[in-house]
């Protein structure tokens, strides 16, 4: 989990140092920000982060907010929120915006940390499933395409390369023969 970057979002100075601090203990790499706004140009920096906690009440921007906003633009950055309001509408809410967990202040570290490892392990593992989805499978022996298309990815219909390229194209395909496999053609004609 050393590789892991973290944004962590708290107006109060004694946490994110104390909880920051204790983070950058267990290996994990931590940017502290002291508000919404200043979560925000961190995400919108060159760095990428896989989780983002934060408070829930702030000044200026809210972490549920900030949360939404992440959701726009970083859906595959997680985001804990950190709060010591027990408040139902504002976890309902924040659980159709999209959070990943909720922590209650006074945070239990160890408990954090494991929630953390949980999503990491999730996490680390739907990014290896979108890698393959962006593979193309074909058929080793017929050439065949599976097109999962609006399809649970292994589910799709087998088609012949020409029926999916018509169909991707949405142009007509012509068969011919490009120059180096002609001249191929030609010497084999010339040596039988």
């Amino acid at each position: 989990m050393s590789d892991k970057s973290i944004l962590l979002v708290d107006d109060e100075q004694p946490i994110l140092k104390s909880l920051g601090s204790y983070l950058e203990k267990n290996s994990f790499h931590v940017q502290p920000a002291s508000s919404g706004e200043a979560a925000l140009a961190e995400l919108h920096s060159t760095t990428l982060f896989d989780l983002v906690i934060t408070d829930l009440v702030m000044p200026g921007m809210s972490g549920l907010e900030l949360l939404q906003k992440i959701r726009k633009s970083h859906y595959e950055t997680g985001v804990f929120i950190l709060t010591g309001h027990g408040n139902m509408d504002l976890v309902i809410d924040a659980l159709h915006a999209g959070v990943d967990d909720f922590i209650l202040k006074p945070c239990d570290v160890e408990q954090l940390i494991s929630k953390m490892v949980l999503f990491f392990n999730r996490q680390d593992a739907l990014r290896k499933i979108k890698i393959y989805e962006k593979v193309l499978p074909i058929c080793m022996y017929c050439k065949r395409i599976r097109d999962d298309s609006g399809k649970e990815p292994g589910t799709g219909q087998w088609v012949q390369i020409e029926e999916y390229l018509r169909t991707k194209s949405g142009t007509e395909l012509s068969h011919g023969c490009c120059p180096e496999c002609f001249d191929y053609q030609l010497i084999n004609w010339k040596l039988k």
